[in-house]
């Protein structure tokens, strides 16, 4: 009797128990709240997501693209995930609206649970069609049909901006070299509406780094336009020539030449500087500037010298003081290039802030800038009159280049920037007497002079 009274016990407790289960996969325990479990088939086998483009493979497995698409993309994955079966280059994955639809309904059910719809995924762009947009378009400009050439352009960015996947089927074509040669050909219309230009450079800002453009962009009709869109009230067109121009002549001392050649180019960048408009425009701008003063011909020394009296140096230092780190770099090393000739040199010195700035920038930046830094103090400091070398050494003393320059050799730095720091050393501890008699050295007075 009791053996029968336990067999009953165990049994509604089997059933109790078997009961509980099912209500966990509907319940969060003790809380009274439904947890929603996701039906195994709407999860990827990769991410074990919910999958939001489901595509299947040749193999019948189902993932979603993205997560497919990556493991694809690793070079030595050419195999089905699941079943291990080796996929041809031919093996496109397939959109499955069917699963797709059941999970966009399953998420409209669900929606009380807080799970959003879905949304329905475009359809990627595949290499023939963007090869048969790019047809077009190069018909399109052979007959100057600019409404046609901004529709296909359109459709470029479109598709470019929607996913990396598009981008990356567009970049695999010849759609740069393409976009370069239909704004060529715009440029040497005289009557051409600017707006045809203003989409190709803005589409060719998705295409960076432009290579393998040929000479379009660099063609002097195509740098006349660029010059233009550059003074354009539209921010937004100003800071894609500048973006375009980077790319266009940062590498080709011809076409900077030829750029210089325009007028109004320089003052164009210095404005871009003087009044910026994103940090991209502004170093996009510092690093044109870098390139054509560290050039060496009669047109960049020209321009170099209508920098100046527009007021570049004033503007970089005073910018150094807020710049974030990237843009103080580039800063910096157009500071070091204008700075090995008298001109600069002399502009430099005397704007009141130029030594504070370089010692503050001196640490928590980059290497790099570390480097510009010491050198530009370091040539104040070596290639001018007795008088003016003073004025700098002691100014440098005052504001901790002393220390500072000291740190630099005990954390370590580039051979160069070494020798440099060694030699300001030696001719600031010449003048470290020199800081009685300007103003107070109380930071000073526990450092003892080093027998350098």
């Amino acid at each position: 009797m009791i053996s029968s009274s336990w067999r009953r016990l165990r049994a509604g407790r089997s059933k109790l128990g078997r009961h509980h289960h099912q209500q966990e996969d509907d319940y969060v325990s003790g809380s009274g709240v439904t947890e929603l479990t996701t039906p195994a088939h709407f999860r990827c086998p990769i991410s074990l997501d919910l999958m939001k483009d489901p595509v299947t493979l040749s193999t019948g497995i189902t993932y979603d693209r993205q997560s497919i698409e990556t493991w694809l993309e690793n070079g030595s994955n050419k195999t089905c995930p699941v079943t291990n079966r080796v996929l041809s280059s031919y093996d496109d994955p397939i959109p499955n609206h069917t699963i797709r639809k059941m999970i966009q309904d399953w998420c409209v059910q669900n929606h009380s649970f807080g799970i959003d719809r879905i949304p329905t995924p475009r359809i990627p762009v595949t290499s023939f069609e963007a090869s048969e947009i790019l047809s077009k378009l190069i018909l399109g400009y052979k007959r100057r049909d600019g409404y046609a050439c901004r529709d296909l352009v359109g459709r470029i960015k479109r598709s470019v901006k929607e996913s990396e996947r598009n981008k990356k089927c567009f970049l695999s074509t010849e759609v740069r070299p393409v976009l370069a040669a239909v704004f060529d050909a715009f440029a040497k219309d005289d009557n051409v509406d600017n707006a045809v230009l203003e989409d190709v450079l803005s589409a060719l800002t998705l295409m960076l780094p432009l290579v393998d453009i040929g000479h379009s962009l660099g063609s002097s009709p195509s740098l006349k336009c660029t010059v233009r869109l550059l003074r354009c009230p539209d921010l937004s067109v100003r800071m894609n020539a500048v973006l375009v121009l980077k790319d266009v002549l940062s590498s080709d001392q011809a076409k900077l030449e030829a750029f210089l050649e325009i007028e109004g180019a320089a003052e164009a960048l210095f404005q871009l500087i003087k009044e910026p408009i994103c940090p991209a425009a502004t170093k996009a701008s510092l690093t044109i500037i870098f390139s054509l003063v560290s050039a060496y011909s009669p047109s960049t020394y020209a321009t170099t010298s209508s920098l100046f009296d527009m007021g570049l140096v004033q503007v970089i230092i005073e910018g150094l003081v807020d710049w974030e780190k990237s843009t103080s770099e580039k800063a910096l090393g157009v500071l070091d290039a204008l700075c090995t000739t008298p001109k600069g040199r002399e502009s430099i010195r005397n704007h009141e802030l130029s030594i504070p700035v370089l010692v503050k920038r001196m640490f928590r930046v980059s290497d790099l800038a570390t480097e510009f830094s010491v050198s530009i103090i370091w040539m104040l400091s070596k290639n001018n009159v007795k008088k003016n070398e003073e004025k700098v050494l002691v100014e440098a003393l005052q504001v901790g280049a002393f220390q500072k320059l000291l740190l630099l050799l005990q954390v370590g730095c580039a051979e160069r920037t070494k020798e440099k720091a060694t030699e300001l050393l030696k001719m600031l501890n010449i003048h470290m007497n020199k800081l009685e008699q300007c103003g107070d050295s109380a930071e000073f007075k526990y450092i003892k002079r080093p027998a350098i």
